[in-house]
């Protein structure tokens, strides 16, 4: 399976969706969420980390590109590159570490870093549909087919 349709009927909705999928991804690999503004991105990215067991805040890192979240054994990195001017501004953060090894990274707006960014396991797109939103997921190689399997069965 490389692609599933999922529907979030509100922001609740949205957050338990978020809990799924960190769940599903045992927090390791990567995440691209597309949309535009005001999609659902951060609130999704909030499920994902709250689902991976973090109880404080999780705010949007539009201005800081990163935030990084430490929750027990398991690290997540949330990235809002909106901002970003160009691609290359991306080395000089370190950005090939932060995908190196055991942690979950989710990057919203990641077509501002094409050409540095590596291959993301899941994208996924949100739209409106309705008074919810629409999720696309769209999957490549074994972890992220395995995902969208597992994501599938609880629909």
């Amino acid at each position: 399976m490389s692609e599933l349709e999922l529907f979030a009927a509100d922001e609740e909705a949205m957050l338990a969706l978020g809990g799924r999928i960190a769940e599903v991804t045992g927090g390791i690999g990567l995440i691209y969420l597309h949309g535009d503004l005001g999609a659902g991105k951060t609130t999704l990215s909030r499920g994902i980390i709250r689902g991976l067991g973090h109880v404080g805040a999780v705010k949007s890192p539009t201005f800081t590109l990163v935030e990084p979240y430490e929750i027990g054994a398991v690290r997540a990195f949330h990235f809002d590159l909106y901002r970003l001017v160009d691609a290359e501004e991306l080395e000089y953060l370190g950005i090939r570490d932060y995908f190196d090894g055991d942690a979950l990274c989710l990057v919203e707006w990641p077509q501002r870093g094409a050409g540095v960014l590596p291959k993301a396991d899941m994208d996924i797109t949100i739209s409106s549909q309705g008074t919810g939103r629409a999720l696309h997921l769209h999957v490549q190689g074994e972890r992220g087919t395995a995902w969208c399997a597992a994501l599938a069965i609880g629909t």
